[in-house]
């Protein structure tokens, strides 16, 4: 199995060494708009502890980033009026894996739109903003 690299885009994020469009935080994880969504409101559940992959996360973690998958995502689901939510995890490239620090996809979706494809083109900042600041309006709705 590959190493963990400290030096992948989640882990310089976590460091404070590249910005991000924080919409929540705790002792194990943070959540953050994703740069390139997929959908509107399309977020990032990051464990702060390194791991490459799920397979490599402890247990402990692995139960810290899927309550903040639940919080994020009920706030999502209000907020973006979405129909449902999908939530993704990949775990290495042959699966589908492109940054190789653990990280969960939270995505609101309305019924019958499709998902945008992955072109890697980044949103505009403004627009990541304005997502992040609906999201978090709604998780301090939430409490």
């Amino acid at each position: 199995m590959t190493s963990y690299d400290p030096n992948n885009v989640f882990a310089k994020i976590l460091r404070g060494e590249l910005p991000s469009q924080t919409v929540y935080e705790d002792e194990r994880t943070i959540a953050i708009m994703d740069i390139m969504p997929r959908a509107d409101g399309h977020a990032l559940v990051i464990p702060k502890a390194p791991s490459r992959t799920f397979l490599d996360m402890a247990p402990e973690d692995i139960a810290a980033v899927y309550r903040t998958v639940q919080t994020v995502a009920r706030a999502a689901k209000t907020a973006f009026a979405a129909d449902g939510i999908t939530i993704q995890q990949f775990n290495e490239a042959a699966g589908g894996q492109v940054v190789f620090h653990t990280h969960v996809h939270v995505l609101p979706r309305k019924a019958g739109v499709p998902l945008r494809p992955h072109t890697g083109e980044m949103a505009a900042k403004e627009v990541l903003e304005a997502h992040a600041a609906k999201l978090k309006d709604a998780l301090a709705k939430a409490g």
